[in-house]
């Protein structure tokens, strides 16, 4: 399995550490999940499910774009249409509800064009096609982006682009971003620009402490959180409340000889998730998997453990939101 961006998943040193599951019956919607087919890893729906299964009460999820089986042939442009194809067949008939909302791609640098590749995903995805993410990752250190995904320098600001992404209100779809924190100010820019465009900010903004950021964390979490409260302001902007289990967040969870519990998970990320939810509060708030690529740290079980820890002081309704109701209301899953 690639390490360069993605920690491997170790299923015996998983197994080193396990709890019973926290609040069996509190219903779930995974709000962001990939399936990958690609050399040395492999995690499609029988693996996703299997863990859906291992007792948190999943009733349904959104699956996420993550360059699956694109079509081989045809326009260039047409071809990210193929995952949406294959995640609509493949999870037709998925208890729980895998995929009940899907995000794919589309080059909206293709601006006004970027239209008849949205209307071919909402043709392929059986009425499940939600929305789109078009990853805008960039930074000075190189050695952050995936190489696979790496987005040319000021995307988010490019008038192609924005033309692409002014298609989606139109049609009732989202668009999710992903980006490293300090591109925040371009997204608040593109947020104001676009008052009519529902944006899912996926990975609570992008924390970035490795690297050219690893000596200077206390200024990470200031800039972060500045960008992440004035993002706040702009009430089109909803948040995902996960994806800390990857290598660029530099808690180092996957070096321990035994996988973190989630009380060790959920005091490492207090600071990050209380920030996001008092800034968003918790009907734009939604909490995530981000499987497999978090699976590198932890277990389902465990990741979702410490989101019920983090959450045991909020009120009923606040608790529904985050792990249930603001993703079904966002991306319609209902």
């Amino acid at each position: 399995m690639p390490t360069h961006n993605y920690l491997p998943v170790r299923e015996e040193w998983l197994q080193r550490h396990r709890e019973d599951v926290l609040e069996p019956a509190l219903p779930i919607v995974d709000a962001h999940h990939h399936f990958y087919d690609r050399p040395g890893w492999r995690y499609l729906m029988d693996e996703y499910v299997a863990d859906t299964r291992s007792g948190h009460a999943v009733r349904a999820s959104v699956y996420m774009q993550a360059l699956t089986r694109y079509r081989a042939s045809g326009p260039e442009e047409l071809k990210p249409v193929g995952e949406t194809e294959y995640v609509a067949e493949v999870t037709a008939t998925a208890d729980p509800q895998v995929a009940a909302g899907i995000v794919g791609f589309a080059d909206l640098r293709l601006g006004d064009a970027a239209r008849d590749v949205l209307e071919a995903h909402l043709e392929a995805g059986r009425g499940r096609f939600r929305g789109v993410r078009h990853l805008t990752t960039w930074d000075a250190d190189a050695s952050l982006a995936n190489p696979l995904t790496a987005a040319p320098k000021g995307l988010l600001l490019d008038s192609s682009f924005r033309a692409g992404l002014a298609q989606l209100a139109p049609l009732g779809l989202t668009y999710d971003a992903w980006l490293f924190f300090p591109q925040l100010p371009e997204l608040i820019d593109t947020a104001r620009a676009s008052p009519d465009t529902t944006i899912v900010v996926d990975h609570c903004g992008g924390i970035v402490r490795i690297g050219a950021y690893a000596d200077r964390r206390d200024e990470v979490f200031e800039r972060w959180s500045a960008s992440m409260r004035e993002l706040a302001r702009l009430p089109n902007v909803h948040v995902k409340l996960g994806g800390l289990g990857m290598r660029i967040n530099g808690f180092a969870f996957d070096k321990g000889e035994t996988p973190p519990s989630s009380q060790v998970l959920a005091q490492t990320w207090k600071p990050w998730i209380e920030t996001c939810i008092e800034a968003f509060g918790a009907d734009r708030c939604m909490f995530e998997s981000n499987f497999p690529v978090d699976k590198g740290s932890y277990s389902y079980v465990i990741g979702w453990n410490a989101f019920k820890r983090l959450t045991a002081g909020c009120s009923a309704g606040e608790r529904q939101a985050l792990f249930e109701g603001t993703a079904t209301r966002v991306y319609r899953l209902d």
